[in-house]
């Protein structure tokens, strides 16, 4: 009698599925996953350390770079962190603004999730479809701070400049020719809130062309269907948050539970899945994609209706205008300490969350009164949707791996973080 054991394998660190470096541990009975050990550390950045070693207005630019697929939704919880710290509260003109870009970061996560998890299971199509989308969305993020995705661009106490009154427009090359630049240009000819507007009158008909790709489709199915069932229960003790949590049935939302900046002013729904598997899991992400283009639209019209200042005006922490700078010689020493020395924050301790895109993105801050923050503890949603995983794929196919990787949508910047 042929003696049958498990095998070990490797699976990574170049690795479908995830965004970075992970190496899995898989126990193999066959083709059949036995246990999966998720090894991290090879990307591992030193962010909390790092930010410990700057004054506090300086780490905003790190939080990008934790989850780069979500930017400004990681700039929010560090920067009202320091907005408890301090006491203050930005104008109702830049909470607005930031909800408008928190929301705009959501679609586009949930672009790049639907692209690249279709493409994991074998769709190449919508990958494509979502990247166009992606392409205008970067666009706005491009008009607001000048870069595409680590733009920086909450500050404490508001936001770094009001809205755009015009939007960079393409120029005839090699690649466009005239008429192309025509066609490229027409939703480019008045202010960033009208091409924000336009993009919302689009956005629903794109989402139904991913729906008719994938929502009905027998493989897409097959695949996702039962696929990583995570129980209400099971999903609240191992700590899952946002759509990881919402799929199994929870009906758990930040922006309703305990909201932040203006979404209790904004109309919008909490989608919730039944059965807790891959495919309602996507269809969480693909209705969230639908709300978030409720509350954009919601913002852009109040943002019309109401001009006013985006930053507090205490030169103690927000940085006078450059041309007063250049007039004046007060202004001029509030710009120079601020960006050499920073403020000094009151002692305490303080955590403040957002709903980020992929789940509760919190960070912890403890000031011992000086210019750098003594402690930053980062509370990442991908960490501990990364610990469901050797849960989720016990007793699945290979194959199943790589589907459950894309359905917890990690990154590995905040988890290596």
């Amino acid at each position: 009698m042929a003696e049958i054991k498990n095998y070990t394998l490797n699976f990574g660190p170049q690795h479908p599925s995830a965004h970075g470096v992970l190496r899995l541990v898989l126990e193999m009975d066959g083709e059949v996953v036995e246990r999966a050990d998720p090894h991290i550390g090879l990307l591992h950045r030193a962010t909390e350390k790092l930010a410990e070693t700057k004054p506090f207005n300086q780490s905003i630019g790190y939080m990008d770079r934790l989850d780069y697929v979500s930017m400004m939704c990681n700039e929010h919880g560090y920067v009202m962190a320091i907005e408890k710290l301090l006491g203050i509260e930005p104008p109702l003109r830049a909470q607005y603004i930031r909800v408008m870009f928190d929301e705009i970061t959501r679609i586009l996560n949930h672009l790049m999730w639907v692209g690249a998890h279709a493409l994991d299971i074998g769709a190449m199509t919508v990958f494509l479809y979502a990247f166009r989308e992606r392409e205008d969305l970067m666009d706005c993020y491009e008009a607001v701070s000048g870069a595409r995705l680590h733009a920086t661009y909450y500050r404490p106490g508001g936001v770094y400049r009001d809205l755009p009154d015009s939007m960079p427009k393409y120029k005839p090359s090699k690649w466009h020719n005239e008429r192309d630049v025509e066609r490229l240009n027409r939703n480019r000819q008045g202010t960033l809130l009208d091409f924000i507007e336009d993009f919302t009158e689009r956005f629903p008909t794109y989402v139904d062309e991913y729906e008719t790709l994938l929502t009905e489709n027998r493989i897409w199915k097959q695949r996702t269907v039962g696929i990583g069932v995570v129980s209400p229960e099971r999903a609240l003790q191992m700590g899952l948050t946002g759509p990881m949590l919402r799929g199994s049935g929870v009906a758990w939302d930040l922006r309703k539970m305990q909201p932040y900046a203006v979404y209790d002013r904004l109309d919008f729904d909490i989608p919730v899945g039944t059965n807790g598997d891959t495919y309602d899991r996507y269809l969480v992400r693909i209705e969230e994609m639908r709300q978030s283009n409720r509350i954009i639209k919601q913002c852009v019209k109040w943002l019309r209706e109401n001009p006013g200042p985006v930053m507090i005006d205490d030169h103690k922490i927000a940085p006078p205008k450059r041309q007063e700078m250049k007039e004046s010689m007060e202004a001029l020493i509030h710009h120079f300490k601020l960006f050499s020395e920073g403020y000094c924050v009151p002692e305490g301790e303080v955590y403040a969350a957002v709903e980020h895109p992929k789940g509760e993105f919190g960070v912890y801050l403890v000031s011992d009164g000086s210019n750098k923050p003594y402690r930053v503890k980062v509370r990442a949603p991908g960490f501990a949707h990364l610990s469901a995983l050797d849960e989720m794929a016990r007793g699945h196919m290979l194959a199943d791996v790589v589907t459950i990787i894309g359905t917890l949508d990690i990154v590995f910047g905040e988890i290596d973080r």
